[in-house]
């Protein structure tokens, strides 16, 4: 591959800040700036110059078209193409772009998920240009970031009640910066969103109904090696992965996406890729798209890229941990402790407000996460568990003590590390450690919210979590600004913060058993299992108020998402469901019973030639086959059954429901017996690639 400078080349493809600063008119500049930076209003000469410039350095790169392009709840991007040209009088064409197809795209709307919210008829939406966001140039397209909305008014994405959270947030905390002297023109959140994903060959990927359909593998015994090894972590990357990787970062600093880290994860074929910090609207923009191109750029190599939380069982699944923080437009981060973390007030208070966040709303987190795949990753051994908790580590810990019990804090000293070795070098220990099975961990100046599936947009966590945390931060304003005493007020609601939601820390081992029985039974905390068990909570009364209160969502956006959310839920299984009958009925019982065919015509061959021939291989793998072709023939069956029965179904809580309690666990019988039978079967009659095939073919 031809090597390039890397500052030339990335951003290439964006029409970023450097881009605009260069081109725009000084006043025109400065206003997109006030727009972009301080939510000021967008004027329409503004758009008008913009979309001029934006044209011709669009077309100087080889563009030919243009698209608004945003993120329905459909959980992927959507883009409609319109063409530059334009007809001249002279019988050719001219490159046209006006502010006004710059700023509103007319999308039909009619065929995304609207939870109600419309008609299938009423086909009109809108789709209105976010400047926070920059466009870019992928495939031979300028694709403009935009909001989605109805008709109506009503937001049909995911950016819009993002970005209404990010403004709520902002409001209240800049009321709490300037209780402490500080005049902020806005704070922001952060996201650097790790992303975990699975390559296979694609040559197997295509031998697999189950992966093309669902992105899974519904049924699929374990081969003699998986992880048990930890060989694949962290390990040298291979070849073939490696030139993947390289194409891939490559291809994502084009377009300004600061991937940074990647590495081998810990199942085989697992691996991570991890970008640089971004304010939180601009790193969804980004993830989307990075999840994108991973995908065309591992066709290229002949491989497929994977991106469902769970597309093998028995190895670890793949998340995305949302890594949060807050910080004003200096870069100055609300969530740094700095040297003593005790003494610095401001710290505790923004501490305290995401502590509580978490706790208050730790049903609206979960919800936030859940979808058919994740279910499947949750409280396994690679992901967090449902139940939503905080960990500090022992140093904020303490500290939090000391001020619930108003003790002073006895400081710990930074223990050096010594390696026994004299050219080692030597160095202090981090304050606290690192605890891999926490949903919510601090992690030294950010929060990170490892819950997340591998193929969710970052959008859902980050709206309820900036909302929640918006909500304390204006508990905490309205009590501050008319206290009397500011210093003794300010202690004083730190400590009764403690105090009243200290249950939702813990610093323990998350995957314990005991843990559940303390959380749930002690500490009275949700453990939410499943989407049907979680996604209901949305429309709870607390969360509603909360919501709307912070125009966030409107009380009819929230009905509308709780529906849509459940309806994914219910469809992605139904789907899962249909796979298997397919597969079982065309294909497994057809290869067990081809299989079974040649044993008795072996045996018989076998016994032909002399009676002391015992063949008890052939007879008893027979038998165990025949048994499991009658268990597989009758669990199939009452799968069919579970699946015509939710057709009977009044609603979609009700629907999900019942998969959840009645169709999965059919799944999961009917898988059971079709793996054991891969066990005994040859290879060579089996119809599908094997575990073993799919999880070592890229090495």
């Amino acid at each position: 591959m031809e090597k390039q400078n890397i500052p030339e080349l990335f951003g290439s493809m964006v029409f970023d800040d450097r881009v605009m600063r260069s081109c725009l008119p000084a006043d025109i500049y400065q206003s997109l700036r006030k727009t972009i930076d301080e939510n000021a209003r967008l004027e329409e000469n503004v758009a008008e110059a913009v979309a001029a410039q934006m044209r011709d350095w669009a077309v100087s790169k080889g563009a030919t078209h243009f698209t608004h392009w945003f993120q329905p709840l459909t959980g992927v991007t959507a883009e409609k193409h319109d063409g530059f040209i334009a007809p001249s009088p002279d019988g050719g064409v001219i490159m046209e772009f006006s502010g006004k197809e710059l700023i509103k795209g007319e999308p039909d709307a009619s065929s995304f998920p609207s939870g109600g919210l419309r008609a299938t008829f009423e086909a009109r939406g809108y789709t209105a240009w976010d400047p926070t966001s920059y466009a870019f140039i992928k495939d031979h397209t300028l694709c403009i970031p935009t909001a989605f909305c109805s008709y109506a008014g009503d937001a049909l994405d995911k950016k819009t009640p993002l970005l209404r959270s990010m403004q709520a947030l902002n409001r209240q905390a800049k009321r709490i910066l300037k209780l402490f002297g500080k005049d902020a023109k806005y704070v922001s959140t952060s996201v650097g969103p790790e992303q975990e994903y699975f390559l296979i060959d694609q040559k197997m990927f295509e031998k697999r109904p189950d992966l093309i359909y669902t992105g899974r593998t519904l049924f699929g015994a374990m081969p003699p090696k998986g992880q048990e090894l930890d060989d694949h972590y962290f390990g040298a990357i291979k070849p073939r992965v490696a030139e993947f990787m390289d194409d891939l970062n490559r291809e994502l600093w084009k377009l300004g996406i600061l991937a940074k880290t990647e590495h081998n994860e810990v199942a085989p074929a697992q691996h991570e890729l991890a970008p640089i910090f971004s304010t939180t609207n601009v790193a969804t923009d980004k993830n989307q798209l990075t999840m994108e191109i991973m995908q065309k750029v591992a066709r290229r190599h002949g491989m497929v890229c994977l991106l469902h939380e769970k597309p093998f069982a028995g190895v670890n699944g793949s998340g995305k941990h949302n890594n949060w923080s807050m910080a004003t437009e200096d870069g100055t981060n609300l969530l740094s402790p700095g040297e003593t973390p005790y003494e610095n007030a401001q710290f505790l208070l923004f501490l305290c407000a995401v502590i509580q966040a978490v706790d208050d709303y730790q049903d609206l987190l979960r919800l936030s996460v859940a979808t058919a795949g994740n279910d499947h990753r949750l409280g396994a051994n690679e992901a967090p568990p449902a139940i939503i908790s905080v960990f500090l580590g022992d140093e904020l810990t303490a500290i939090l003590d000391a001020i619930k019990k108003d003790e002073p804090y006895q400081g710990r000293e930074k223990k050096v590390i010594k390696l026994g070795v004299h050219s080692l070098p030597r160095f202090s220990r981090d304050t606290t450690d690192r605890n891999r099975t926490s949903p919510f961990a601090f992690t030294g100046n950010k929060f990170e919210f490892r819950s997340l599936g591998s193929s969710n947009s970052i959008a859902c966590c980050n709206i309820m979590l900036n909302a929640a945390v918006a909500e304390s931060l204006k508990q905490y304003a309205d009590i501050l600004e008319g206290a009397g005493n500011f210093e003794e007020s300010l202690h004083k609601l730190i400590r009764g913060v403690i105090q009243k939601h200290e249950r939702i820390l813990f610093n323990g081992n998350g995957y314990s058993e005991e843990w559940v029985q303390e959380a749930t039974q002690v500490r009275g905390l949700s453990n939410l299992r499943t989407t049907p068990d979680a996604m209901p909570h949305l429309l709870d009364q607390k969360n509603v108020d909360m919501l709307v209160s912070h125009r966030v969502f409107s009380e009819t956006e929230l009905h509308s998402r709780c529906e849509i959310m459940l309806e994914n839920y219910c469809k992605t299984v139904i789907i899962e469901g249909h796979t298997m009958v397919d597969m079982v009925r065309k294909n497994y019982l057809p290869a067990i019973e081809d299989y079974l065919y040649q044993l008795a015509k072996t045996t018989s061959m076998m016994r032909s030639v002399s009676d002391r021939v015992t063949c008890n291989y052939e007879i008893s793998t027979m038998e165990r086959l025949s048994d499991l072709t009658d268990y597989i023939l009758d669990r199939v069956k009452d799968l069919e059954k579970a699946l015509e029965d939710l057709k009977g179904k009044d609603t979609v809580l009700e629907t999900s429901q019942a998969i959840r309690d009645d169709v999965i666990p059919k799944m999961e019988h009917l898988r059971k017996h079709v793996d054991e039978a891969e066990m005994l079967a040859s290879e060579a009659c089996w119809p599908f690639p094997s575990y073993g095939k799919l999880l070592f073919s890229v090495y």
